[in-house]
């Protein structure tokens, strides 16, 4: 998966990762454009240094995690001039979540310097909820699940974006 979304950052190509797909583009990109080549996902490596993945605040390794999924729907503030923004045409989405790990905020400064833009935020502004390379046609990663808003008659509006990026590349 990570040689993936390197291939797809290193080329140029659209690229749509979701939840882990969202998570593994920021460790991707970590390891080879901010230079922290240990960067890894606690879910992953739990003894690793350069966790830029991790547990949701306010969680630790003492507790137990069966109930400790965010789950449901949650407001995203979207970033201006942004794929993100382009794709939904507003500044204010609610999208449905379920999972675990989130971006560690930790590892903010350092990412955005090396190009990553937080381009999806909560409203508190203390969790990212989306990613992206907004000088790319479409490499996008969200937390969330738009998938479960899609339709075959409607469509989720990334799923729109992330198609007509593939489609203007052939």
């Amino acid at each position: 998966m990570i040689l993936a979304a390197k291939y797809a950052r290193e080329n140029k190509l659209p690229y749509f990762g979701i939840c882990l797909g969202m998570q593994i583009a920021v460790i991707e990109f970590a390891r080879d454009v901010a230079w922290i080549p240990n960067a890894n996902s606690g879910e992953f490596d739990e003894q690793c240094a350069d966790k830029v993945i991790d547990f949701m605040p306010g969680q630790s390794d003492e507790i137990d995690k069966g109930g400790t999924l965010r789950l449901g729907a949650y407001p995203c503030v979207i970033a201006p001039d942004t794929t993100m923004r382009r794709c939904y045409g507003t500044e204010l989405i609610s999208e449905r979540h379920r999972h675990r790990y989130e971006f560690n905020n930790t590892y903010r400064t350092v990412l955005q310097r090396a190009g990553l833009t937080l381009s999806g935020m909560s409203p508190d502004g203390r969790l990212v909820e989306t990613v992206e390379l907004t000088d790319r046609p479409f490499f996008v990663g969200v937390q969330y699940h738009p998938e479960f808003k899609s339709r075959p008659n409607k469509p989720h509006p990334l799923f729109l974006g992330f198609v007509e990026a593939a489609c203007a590349r052939v």
